[in-house]
């Protein structure tokens, strides 16, 4: 789970994007896009880890997809960072949402 200190860190990672790319639509936009760019890494990593392309083989670990999921984590926190002025609370909520739903699965 992501604890108030390391929301202080996105915020702050927030502030430096804000300060080189400013916080129009258009860099919000890019932010979002970023995600799906940083999803697709973890693709290509865990197809490399699996070696699924017999061409290349196995290109890539485990530590290579824990590292390409860390990185979306921390682009979707900055992402909804850059769109809540409490990404904490919005995060909370929804992972809560999700615990209740799972919990009330057979």
């Amino acid at each position: 789970m992501i604890t108030p200190d390391h929301w202080q860190t996105i915020r702050d990672l927030v502030a430096w994007i804000d300060s080189n790319n400013g916080r129009d639509q258009h860099e919000i936009a890019m932010r979002i896009l970023k995600v799906t760019e940083e999803a697709g890494e973890v693709a290509s990593a865990y197809i490399g880890m699996t070696g699924q392309n017999p061409r290349k083989g196995v290109t890539h670990t485990i530590q290579d997809v824990q590292d390409e999921l860390c990185d979306v984590m921390l682009t979707a926190s900055v992402a909804l960072a850059s769109l809540s002025d409490d990404p904490a609370a919005v995060f909370d909520a929804k992972l809560r949402k999700v615990a209740e739903r799972a919990a009330a699965t057979p």
